[in-house]
């Protein structure tokens, strides 16, 4: 009996050939000045191609979203041509690719800023974690407050590069509301001290998360689009005063949209599945009528049986993709795994991105 990790699934407008899905790793080796993928991302992407769905490293939505040096854009031409080479490649071996949308908010730096200016943010409260510049690993600069006029050029900058991910063939688009990122730190009370009509209620700070979506799906369509949240992650310095109220209000209105998926950090990013008291995902899980993915720290045994119990429809997985081009089949063999190398899971070159080697190349040697 094949497990249903390892049957189609229809995603939204998405054919999946399994439940597998690579998840958003930024590996940083786009062109720093175009934010432009080059011939190295073509091969790395489809080497991977065997995974339900790719969903891309993180991609800024304009020059401002930018907060790590050599990650790319997706709101010029030049970007667009060079994705469209990575998506054609992908499809070429019969795979199905999303682009995750990107505004980083206040996790950035003067000195990767357009004309060194602050990065912006609900509030103008720094993060206190650091972040990937010309100089190594620098603490993130302190943001300037978003004025009230300015949120409908930031919702405007999300449909801009929704449509530019069209035109760059990809089958859909994740917005990235989670990891405190600029639209996490909009649902976070940490991070959002607004006492305008994006701060203070729940209502209040998801105003701009459902002005985006609003935008997005009205740019393509509920069955091309994605979320990606973290309710109980303290990534990047954010934390909120009762995340299960605050997410379960989120979660209930996403129904609405009839998203593609639903994509959820289970825990604290990468670190832990654990959650404090009062936190339950099986919750937030009912609430939402949708097609879910998972994340965080699975292994194969965890994702077979996710899938099978129905807590989950799809799996994602990260790091594990890194090191194992061919993971979906991996998995499915019940094969072992390549090791990553962490020396180079960001920057460089070839080394360390696209030559890890496949299942068969292994049982050759």
């Amino acid at each position: 009996m094949t497990e249903a990790l390892f049957t189609p699934l229809k995603v939204g407008g998405i054919e999946a050939a399994n439940r597998i899905v690579m998840a958003p790793l930024t590996r940083s080796r786009a062109n720093d000045d175009s934010g432009e993928v080059g011939d190295m991302h073509v091969e790395y992407y489809a080497q991977r191609a065997g995974a339900g769905i790719i969903i891309t490293e993180a991609s800024q939505i304009s020059a401002e979203g930018k907060g790590y040096i050599k990650t790319p854009g997706i709101y010029t031409e030049g970007q667009v041509a060079a994705w469209k080479k990575v998506t054609d490649a992908v499809h070429a071996k019969g795979g199905k690719i999303v682009i995750q949308l990107w505004h980083v908010g206040r996790i950035s730096h003067v000195d990767i800023q357009p004309d060194g200016q602050k990065p912006v943010a609900p509030s103008a409260i720094a993060a206190e974690v650091k972040t990937f510049t010309k100089d190594g690993m620098t603490p993130t600069s302190e943001p300037r407050a978003l004025e009230l006029d300015e949120m409908p050029r930031i919702v405007a900058d999300y449909v801009h590069a929704t449509k530019m991910a069209r035109k760059a063939g990809f089958d859909g688009v994740e917005v990235h509301g989670a990891n405190g990122y600029l639209l996490d730190q909009f649902l976070k009370t940490s991070s959002n001290k607004r006492d305008d009509a994006y701060g203070g209620s729940v209502e209040n700070r998801a105003r701009l998360l459902f002005e985006v979506l609003d935008g997005v799906v009205n740019a393509w369509d509920g069955d091309h689009v994605g979320l990606r949240l973290s309710p109980f992650s303290p990534a990047n310095g954010i934390a909120d005063d009762d995340p299960q109220e605050t997410f379960t209000y989120v979660v209930d209105a996403l129904n609405k949209y009839n998203l593609a998926y639903l994509h959820m950090v289970e825990g604290s990013t990468g670190q832990s599945r654990d959650l404090d008291s009062g936190e339950d995902l099986g919750k937030l899980r009912s609430l939402f009528n949708g097609v879910y993915m998972a994340n965080n720290l699975y292994d194969r045994d965890m994702a077979i049986d996710a899938v099978a119990s129905g807590k989950a429809d799809l799996v994602a997985f990260g790091r594990p993709y890194i090191a194992n081009p061919d993971l979906a089949k991996r998995l499915e063999l019940n094969a072992p795994l390549n090791e990553g190398d962490t020396k180079t899971f960001y920057a460089g070159g070839e080394e360390g991105y696209t030559d890890y080697p496949f299942l068969e190349e292994v049982a050759a040697e």
